[in-house]
């Protein structure tokens, strides 16, 4: 079984940016003009190829990242179109992790957006090489330039034009290329297919030469050899440019743009000949790095007589088919017709269908029933996956997302993929008890496919908590829950988990007596409670006698009021910073029982916490939130509005994203209580233009002011 293409001609990339900055459109594109499909698909009216989910049909927008491949110019094209709304980073993030290059795509109009900033930081952290495509160049209020400043300025970049727009929204008609010097018009009544490549009109041209200058010296600063024959005046070659651009693309050094309309169908074929041209192979990427997993690597070091516990052995496994078979593991989907399909980014050596891998993580080893290539939800059986392959592989029951999967003779571990954690939360329930077991199943499925999505128990509530990273990510879930899965679930606010307290010291006696004509109970307790410092939780001291409460009774009156500490007087929440002390009692010497004295213990503990003037306790949460200088004077005072306590407010290092103070990042970090923060999501990017982001963790409760406790109408309150 041979490759049909070469590695050399592979091309693993992906397409990110802002919502409504056209990536899907720009994918629709990609897919006619390399032949994948015959007819170009519409987000606007649901034939999008990509957005094959309900949800995104109904929606407009793309929910799960999309696989697919096509062919350009003889070459593999290994496509993922992601999502572009923040709620769906983990697409984003895991597609990054294993792709080789990125089309970042900005918005004629709106230029770098909030998410355009999200993506370009991931892909820096994987080191991801960038092309930039300017779309929608025919909208009003489009402008090349101020996309090229916005990237200097918050991105930190070195954004080279490879291309200028022939004029500018409705008077845009096509591109120059710098690089051969031709201007570019689009054939309207074959959808774009042809183009018609004339000399560059007269008023363009001044332009086009200072353009042509920058674009030299850009270039040629990064290649010496190309630096002296620009310096000397000789002529630089078309072949020579390409070369020092693709290489100066790779290091990071600089970044082409090109630009044009997908909607319109112009510009898409300049960009896949970008894509070709600039983007790497999986053989210029660094080597995937790994470790020995530590049982291959202890049995290793025990048969060489060394300690077992040692540090473990770096791994370094090169593109190429001869070596030992590797891949990454980045997205687990849910399938109609088999378990579950596992999306892997093969990194060296060849998978065959009904070969065993080995999980490094669970130690397992599974076999491979199907290898699919993707086309969004459709699917093609191949033989086998070669290194730089991008698949699905069918029959890894126990693989989840981030696990590594390897030739059991020669495993590695290669390094996962870290998600962020969840910001915010709801409570879910079966409508019907019937209805519970298939809840479970499925909420257990979509935390397979979404490491984002987690669920818990409230221990206080005894609530389903589901998590995700914001209100359209958990709405997108419960919908795929009733309508995909077919189960019944009804979803409400969460409860906050307040606690009870005392403020005051007080005494209460308690009796448990009864008498029949059988037996007797008798149970006599005096006790005291007084507060104790915030998050002390519980204390008790007996300070009876044996006269009083023989000794064997104590043990249970403990345990019985630190029971009843699970339920305080005013609306029913755990208690805690109390002590108690048991200071008397009496017993009867036949009557007397450890049930009679648990008993009467609960009573004096009811009657002296409600005499100690209760008070409720709120959660308070620790939020961090970073946001663009412009808009912290707007996000303190809403914090401020919800009783938030400002510790310190500080910039980040900016020397990295430019010196502009627009990209100036600034940390706050503030104490709020939980109830204020249900919704902050949406209201942290309705203030910052989606530009802000924040995390939440638990800090220590605090008194609940009277006013604004739920149970402000009873009396006692503080």
């Amino acid at each position: 079984m041979a490759r049909e293409y070469s590695i050399e001609n592979v091309r693993n990339i992906g397409i990110a940016a802002h919502i409504d900055a056209g990536k899907t459109t720009t994918t629709e594109r990609i897919l006619f003009y390399t032949g994948k499909k015959h007819k170009i698909g519409a987000v606007d009216d649901g034939t999008a190829e990509m957005d094959w989910m309900v949800q995104e049909r109904e929606r407009g927008v793309t929910i799960t990242a999309a696989a697919t491949t096509c062919f350009w110019r003889d070459h593999a094209i290994h496509l993922i179109d992601t999502p572009g709304h923040v709620d769906f980073t983990v697409e984003v993030e895991r597609s990054l992790r294993v792709l080789d290059g990125t089309i970042a795509l900005f918005c004629a109009v709106g230029g770098v957006e909030p998410q355009s900033e999200t993506v370009w930081y991931q892909a820096e952290r994987y080191d991801v090489p960038r092309i930039v495509f300017v779309n929608k160049m025919d909208r009003v209020g489009a402008n090349f330039e101020r996309v090229l400043e916005m990237m200097r300025e918050r991105l930190g970049a070195n954004p080279v034009p490879l291309q200028l727009p022939m004029g500018e929204g409705t008077d845009f008609e096509g591109v120059i290329d710098l690089l051969t010097q031709k201007a570019m018009h689009w054939d309207e009544t074959d959808l774009g297919q042809t183009y018609l490549e004339t000399e560059i009109p007269p008023e363009f041209e001044d332009e086009v030469e200072q353009a042509r200058e920058i674009l030299f010296e850009s270039v040629a600063v990064e290649d010496e050899a190309l630096l002296e024959k620009y310096l000397g005046g000789e002529e630089i070659t078309h072949d020579e440019l390409l070369v020092a651009i693709r290489a100066a693309t790779l290091s990071g050094a600089l970044v082409p743009v090109l630009c044009g309309s997908s909607l319109k169908n112009q510009g898409v074929q300049p960009l896949l000949d970008a894509v070709i041209d600039f983007l790497p192979s999986p053989l210029e990427v660094p080597p995937i790095e790994g470790t020995t997993p530590h049982a291959a690597s202890d049995r290793a070091r025990s048969k060489r007589g060394e300690d077992a516990s040692a540090e473990q052995d770096k791994v370094t496994r090169l593109a190429d088919d001869a070596a030992p078979f590797s891949a990454l593991a980045f997205k687990v989907a849910s399938h109609p017709t088999v378990d579950k399909l596992v999306y892997c980014r093969v990194y060296s050596g060849v998978l065959k269908r009904g070969e065993v891998v080995y999980n490094v993580r669970s130690e397992k080893r599974e076999r491979i029933n199907r290898i699919l290539q993707m086309h969004a939800n459709k699917e093609a059986v191949c033989d086998a996956a070669y290194a730089g392959d991008i698949v699905a592989l069918v029959g890894l029951k126990d693989t989840k997302t981030g696990d590594t999967v390897t030739d059991p003779k020669d495993p590695i571990l290669l390094e996962s993929i870290t998600f962020p954690e969840p910001v915010i939360s709801i409570a879910i329930e079966p409508e019907r008890a019937s209805d519970a077991d298939a809840l479970e199943e499925t909420l257990e499925k979509l935390m397979d496919e979404d490491p984002t999505f987690t669920v818990g128990i409230d221990k206080e509530t005894g609530q389903r908590i589901i998590s995700g990273m914001g209100e359209l990510h958990l709405e997108i879930l419960t919908d795929r829950m009733i309508r995909e899965f077919g189960v019944n679930a009804r979803v409400s606010k969460l409860q906050v988990a307040y606690r009870e307290t005392i403020s005051t010291s007080a005494e209460a006696q308690g009796t448990h007596i009864h008498k029949t004509d059988e037996e007797g109970i008798y149970g006599d307790v005096i006790l005291t409670v007084e507060p104790l410092e915030r998050d002390d939780g519980f204390q008790f001291e007996d300070n009876t006698n044996e006269t009083q409460i023989p000794r064997q009774y104590i043990p249970f009156i403990e345990k019985a009021l630190e029971g009843a500490m699970g339920t305080g007087p005013r609306i029913g929440y755990p208690m805690q910073d109390v002590k108690i002390t048991l200071t008397g009692g009496s017993y009867h010497p036949t009557d007397s029982s450890e049930i009679a004295f648990e008993a009467a213990a609960v009573l004096a503990l009811e009657t002296a916490t409600r005499k100690a003037k209760p008070l409720l306790l709120e959660p308070i949460m620790q939020i961090h939130i970073t946001v663009p200088d412009e808009y912290v004077g707007k996000v303190i005072g809403d914090l401020n509005s919800r009783r938030a306590q400002i510790n310190e407010s500080t910039i980040q290092d900016t020397s990295t994203i430019g010196p502009d103070s627009q990209s100036a990042r600034n940390v706050i970090n503030a104490f709020i209580p939980l109830s204020e923060t249900f919704q902050y999501t949406t209201r942290l990017r309705s203030m910052t233009q989606g530009r802000g982001a924040f995390t939440l963790e638990f800090s220590h409760y605090e008194v609940v002011p009277s006013a604004l406790a739920p149970d402000a109408n009873l009396t006692g309150s503080a």
